[in-house]
């Protein structure tokens, strides 16, 4: 019963950096049109960043602050070189800085420990130690993360045309958002390190939700809009396209350090493997599962990722007799077959508007 309630804890702690991770993608394509396929680069960063300045004695919200700085700057880095390009450009840069990063943390080893990993380094709330009064907090918090997840759910489905279809969805996510809940208030009540961990991650995935949502809805977040659409509408009206690009760009590389962060947190140790290009192809998924151009939608497609990825991982050994590399390869094919159906059945993702993208066009 405790393996079954840590795993419930960690497949919440995933599911939370993960829709993190793919917030930080979600604002560079889905509201900007700036396609990356190498956002674990940024992840890479973060998550480094952050574990070898706070093996340095360095604080660690202020090392994981640093890490999405550092992100920010490659962001800059690579924007200022490409942006002005033709998208392919992009597509194909961040393919090779996300590869060229992963090399260089595998192979200097000075500074990585290469391919043995970073390991031993300081982890968020290890020694905290709640009392029943703060266990009780604790819980609060969590209950109205939950809440405000279910009320924004919910009324993202509502908000469609034809929200019957995806009741389902609704149903399903919310089933399992109980489940995880319930599990996260066991969990603080027998606080361990994982239980903190989850928390953190949650508090840090609303406050970047809402903060986001303000983002997209203000004028600056239009703009991003009427870019993704057609950049030639905003450059006659006299906007810098060239500089709201980079800005999304690096806030998206920002967001996505931060998540590289809890990545590391969660891992404990850090390898050069846990950053390969499938990471990327996991936000990818993610956002368009949920719908390009929409937070929530997002954070759904985190929750039916991985509900996919656990119960393929329990399910199908039972059906199909492959080994563990073969069977992981065939759940990789399996999502690939779920994408091109629900390309055909609803291409602009379970909560995106069909209306307002390109794609739908």
């Amino acid at each position: 019963m405790a393996d079954y309630a840590g795993y419930l804890v960690y497949l919440t702690i995933s599911t939370g950096l993960f829709g993190l991770f793919a917030l930080g993608l979600n604002l560079q394509w889905g509201f900007t049109g700036l396609i990356n396929f190498g956002h674990v680069a940024f992840m890479t960063v973060g998550a480094y960043a952050t574990v070898l300045l706070s093996s340095q004695g360095v604080p660690i919200i202020i090392a994981a602050m640093a890490g999405a700085v550092l992100a920010a700057l490659l962001g800059l880095l690579i924007g200022t070189s490409t942006l002005r390009l033709r998208e392919d450009y992009l597509a194909i840069v961040t393919i090779g800085v996300s590869e060229f990063l992963r090399l260089v943390v595998q192979n200097e080893e000075w500074l990585t420990q290469g391919s043995f990993g970073v390991q031993s380094f300081p982890l968020p709330l290890v020694q905290f130690s709640p009392n029943p009064f703060g266990k009780g907090v604790m819980i609060a918090i969590l209950t109205l993360i939950a809440a405000l997840a279910g009320w924004r759910l919910w009324r993202g489905i509502f908000q469609q045309g034809k929200p019957i279809d995806l009741l389902v969805w609704g149903v399903a996510a919310t089933t399992l958002g109980l489940l995880l809940y319930l599990s996260g208030a066991v969990a603080l009540l027998n606080y361990t390190y994982k239980a903190g961990l989850m928390l953190l991650v949650l508090i840090a995935l609303a406050l970047v939700y809402g903060g986001l949502e303000s983002l997209v809805r203000s004028p600056w977040g239009r703009v991003l809009k009427a870019i993704r659409e057609d950049e030639q509408v905003p450059l006659a009206l006299g906007k810098d396209v060239f500089w709201y690009k980079l800005q999304a760009f690096m806030l998206g590389g920002a967001i996505a350090g931060i998540a590289g962060a809890f990545y590391a947190w969660q891992l404990t140790t850090v390898y050069p493997t846990n950053f390969e290009p499938l990471i990327s192809f996991y936000a990818w998924t993610i956002v368009l599962l949920g719908g390009a151009g929409n937070n929530a939608g997002t954070l759904l497609g985190a929750v039916i990722f991985w509900a996919y990825d656990s119960l393929t991982r329990f399910v199908l050994p039972q059906f199909v007799p492959l080994d563990d590399a073969r069977l992981g390869a065939f759940r990789i094919m399996i999502i690939g077959l779920i994408l091109m159906v629900l390309m055909v059945w609803r291409p602009q993702g379970i909560l995106g508007r069909k209306e307002e993208l390109t794609l739908g066009r």
